[in-house]
């Protein structure tokens, strides 16, 4: 049985969570372009991308990070949403044939075929480019007066070659090869780490005198984080529930794509999930209870049913 003061931090990150995640859905509704506006077909498309559904994880860390500095909530916004519009972005294009080739997202049919294959791609473009929009007028008023332009780095580098569209394209190529542990992690690391790292690093960028020490501390609990969240992702491939995950259980084994549980087996790539998961509380003993969200998003990456 949970202690009662385990029960009462449990319900004070439910809380939280839930907080955050109707925050940003109604920060993304407002951003994002209503359907009626020309082209309409392409602004829907955008919005069904976006819109209702999703755990939102990446923009709960911008806030969670920025909170636990001290950045008030109206200056997470725009970073939030950003980060989350990217990961969007991201995910209609990985959908795509030319890429991953799936047809569901989330339990509902992915872009390319609720629309069409280049209305995706389109709507791909445009969220990625709204993301930083978004981030060059977001109302930062931190005492560092290069915060917005280190914002707007921060996301551009996480986003590209040497991030996100680079682990994608490793990811791709490492499609029926065999890889090493260090080979599949540096994959992750870029294809799924460094949004993350991204995300908490934005919300610390928004709050007012981040130290350097802070902002390492913080880096490497995201590190930590981001390479669980994608072992955790290859363990559900392997045993979740297609009705929670919203996607085909066995997928990834279907396409030969290197997965934790196929290199190490499910057991050890759950005893790994949980040593991040340990790493990740350690950096974060030098902070207060105002990061105890960010312990509660580590314990739910970890150990999340989809």
């Amino acid at each position: 049985m949970p202690s009662r003061s385990m029960a009462k931090a449990g319900r004070a990150f439910t809380t939280a969570l839930k907080r955050y995640q109707k925050r940003v859905e109604q920060a993304l509704d407002a951003c994002l372009p209503a359907p009626t506006i020309h082209p309409a077909r392409l602004h829907e498309a955008m919005r069904y991308c976006v819109l209702g559904g999703g755990k939102r994880v990446r923009p709960v860390l911008v806030y969670a990070a920025g909170e636990a500095l001290g950045a008030p909530l109206d200056q997470l916004d725009a970073p939030a949403c950003a980060v989350e519009l990217i990961h969007a972005y991201s995910l209609v294009h990985d959908d795509l044939p030319a890429m991953d080739d799936d047809d569901l997202r989330r339990g509902k049919p992915t872009c390319h075929k609720a629309y069409d294959e280049a209305t995706a791609i389109l709507a791909g473009d445009a969220l990625q480019t709204l993301a930083f929009y978004l981030l060059a007028h977001s109302p930062v008023d931190a005492a560092d007066p290069h915060a917005q332009l280190r914002m707007v780095g921060t996301l551009a580098l996480a986003a590209g070659s040497r991030g996100m569209v680079g682990g994608q394209a490793i990811d791709l190529a490492s499609v029926g090869q065999e890889l090493d542990i260090a080979a599949l992690e540096d994959m992750h690391i870029h294809k799924t780490g460094a949004l993350i790292r991204a995300s908490v690093l934005l919300g610390a960028l928004a709050a007012p005198d981040t130290d350097t020490e802070r902002l390492e501390a913080l880096d490497h609990y995201a590190k930590c984080i981001g390479l669980a969240f994608q072992i955790r992702d290859d363990i559900l491939d392997v045993e979740g529930d297609p009705e929670q995950t919203g996607k085909t259980q066995g997928a990834d084994a279907s396409r030969g794509k290197p997965t934790y549980p196929a290199l190490l087996g499910l057991d050890e790539a759950k005893r790994l999930a949980d040593e991040l998961y340990d790493n990740a509380l350690a950096s974060l003993e030098a902070f207060d209870e105002r990061a105890d969200i960010l312990r509660g998003l580590a314990h739910y990456i970890v150990k999340r049913s989809s």
